[in-house]
């Protein structure tokens, strides 16, 4: 504390900083106001003649609460003796944490683990697949990520490629996600661990990148290290674990991150604390009493961050194929139970046969392991590890098993690849040698998937690119230069999956769900039917996809003529309505 401080003067730092948190009080509480935010939003419709920024405008209340509360927190921190106190007390946490790392130690496993995720991408990058929404990124050029609240996603995407229109890079972004999945495994490691690192533990960690869920991540062009940021977020904090303040602003700053990139990660922060917890609990390393201060510490910064987010950070998102609503509360202990029995039928699904066994020895030896080397009695060892197991499991879904619309697609169930990895270390970190091959086999399974799944996109893409050729060719020839707005095309079924697929299918049930269909799924395959392939013949026409869940009022109930049946598709037609049947 300065001397100026102790006499009670004020500074003239302190006079600048009142005199910018009163202006920023006036302007959050003028947004308050209704007539201000319809005067903002007058304002920009006549500027930029839209009227898209309404839902913006909708979001302006919360995000004034929420610099309300910022202004008042930075001036207790910056204009009182007690936040100065507590801001120095942080600080000095922080930096002891991080004065006893040894970082010399990280060099070489980060290296290792660099190259195996390099190595593990090698084929999806060959592929060279423009993956679901890269097809409208590439195309467009838009940064339209702040519709899901990714705002630190656009402000990394400006650093990556500093243009106003975003360019296909690729794969540049992909690139750029090895290292930060290797930094995630090396921290991983080095946490649950025990805060050593050794070879076999860092191999453990390889589902937390090239699980089969996460491999959708990395198909991405545009958004592949942002995803991967979300993980690494979510590890950070527990490198301060030994320091309560230090790991409660950490926890809250990381989490922050790892809501404005990628929410489906929601779920790694708690699942580390718990296997921590766990392996304190289950040696007597730490009193019941300091264990139980350690997770409140976690749920207080869980709930905190998670909350201040959602209430003065997020924006309602499009709805679309999810959404951000919770059920009700007298509902909420049912729908979470429904989400959760689905989210345990869809992994069952998507993992194949020789995945299942490989994870079920590998509970089985963390099971096993637990009892031998518990300090506790082993039945309740025993009964505690299940518990642990399920616990986990459940958290690896993260906050979307509390939504009324979750999303089941492969990229959200990134925390189940977390999940093994997490297992993995415990279970290779000094036990038996047959718990370290069941654990570097299973390990190795998922590398060789990540192979088969870069080509099989590369094959679907080929074969993809193949039909819509055939397709545009017959079209044109049948309705050449015709760009009538009353026009309607309508495309039933979809291209079929390439045969390399289907072989994969047979014993990875979830390359189905990992290698995206072409003209018939959803808003991004109009988009590859008119831009990607530059076909403006139907630009001005009404374009879209007949869907299994439709029953009626489209083109494929008006008996149409046929106007052209080929091996590939049926063209039928009468003139103003066009249905394009594709077949398998």
């Amino acid at each position: 504390m300065t001397q100026k401080q102790s006499t009670g003067k004020i500074t003239t730092r302190d006079r600048i900083i009142i005199l910018l948190s009163i202006i920023g009080l006036m302007v959050c509480f003028a947004v308050l106001l209704p007539q201000t935010r319809q005067m903002i939003m007058n304002w920009i419709v006549y500027i930029f003649q839209k009227e898209a920024f309404q839902t913006w405008i909708k979001t302006l209340p919360s995000y004034a609460m929420g610099g309300i509360c910022f202004i008042l927190f930075f001036d207790y921190c910056t204009l009182t003796d007690s936040g100065r106190v507590l801001v120095q007390k942080v600080r000095q946490e922080i930096e002891d944490c991080l004065s006893e790392i040894d970082y010399r130690s990280f060099i070489k496993p980060f290296l290792l683990m660099s190259g195996v995720y390099l190595l593990g991408i090698l084929t999806i990058i060959r592929a060279d697949f423009s993956y679901l929404d890269d097809v409208g990124w590439a195309i467009f050029g838009h940064r339209e990520w702040y519709n899901w609240s990714r705002y630190l996603v656009v402000l990394l995407s400006y650093i990556v490629q500093p243009e106003i229109r975003m360019t296909d890079i690729s794969p540049l972004p992909q690139l750029l996600a090895v290292p930060v999945l290797a930094c995630s495994s090396v921290l991983l490691a080095y946490i649950t661990g025990n805060k050593k690192i050794t070879g076999v533990r860092l191999l453990a960690s390889i589902p937390l990148g090239l699980s089969p869920f996460f491999l959708e991540c990395l198909a991405f062009k545009f958004m592949a290290p942002y995803m991967a940021l979300s993980i690494l977020a979510s590890i950070v904090p527990f490198l301060f674990i030994d320091r309560k303040k230090a790991f409660l602003f950490c926890s809250v700053a990381c989490l922050w991150v790892m809501c404005m990139t990628y929410q489906a990660a929601s779920g790694i922060y708690p699942m580390i604390a718990v296997i921590l917890c766990f392996r304190a609990w289950n040696n007597e390393r730490k009193p019941d009493k300091e264990i139980l201060s350690f997770l409140g510490r976690v749920a207080f910064a869980f709930c905190f961050a998670l909350l201040f987010f959602r209430f003065f950070l997020m924006r309602p998102p499009v709805e679309t194929y999810t959404s951000t609503e919770m059920y009700p509360v007298a509902h909420i202990i049912s729908g979470t139970l429904s989400n959760i029995k689905e989210y345990v039928l869809i992994i069952n699904r998507d993992l194949g046969m020789i995945w299942k066994i490989g994870i079920a020895l590998i509970l089985f030896f963390f099971i096993a392991k637990s009892m031998y080397q518990s300090s506790r009695k082993k039945l309740f060892s025993f009964f505690v590890s299940i518990l642990f197991i399920g616990i986990s499991f459940v958290l690896s879904f993260g906050v979307y098993s509390l939504l009324a619309k979750p999303l089941y697609e492969p990229r959200a169930l990134l925390g189940f690849g977390v999940f093994l990895a997490i297992v993995c270390i415990y279970v290779v970190s000094d036990y038996k040698k047959s718990a370290i091959v069941a654990v570097l086999a299973l390990n190795w399974c998922f590398l060789i998937f990540a192979f088969s799944y870069g080509n099989a996109l590369a094959d679907q893409a080929r074969y993809a690119n193949f039909r819509t050729g055939i397709l545009l060719h017959d079209l044109n020839t049948l309705f050449p230069n015709r760009k009538r707005e009353d026009m309607t095309i309508q495309f039933k079924n979809s291209i079929d999956y390439a045969p390399s697929v289907k072989n994969i299918a047979k014993h990875y049930p979830v390359i189905e769900r990992l290698v995206p269909k072409r003209l018939g799924e959803s808003w991004w395959d109009i988009c590859y039917f008119l831009e990607y392939f530059n076909y403006s013949q139907f630009e001005n026409a009404d374009i879209s996809v007949i869907t299994t869940s439709e029953n009626g009022n489209d083109s494929n109930t008006l008996n149409l003529p046929v106007m052209l049946d080929s091996y590939y598709h049926t063209i039928q037609s009468d003139g103003d309505h066009i249905l394009v049947t594709l077949k398998h």
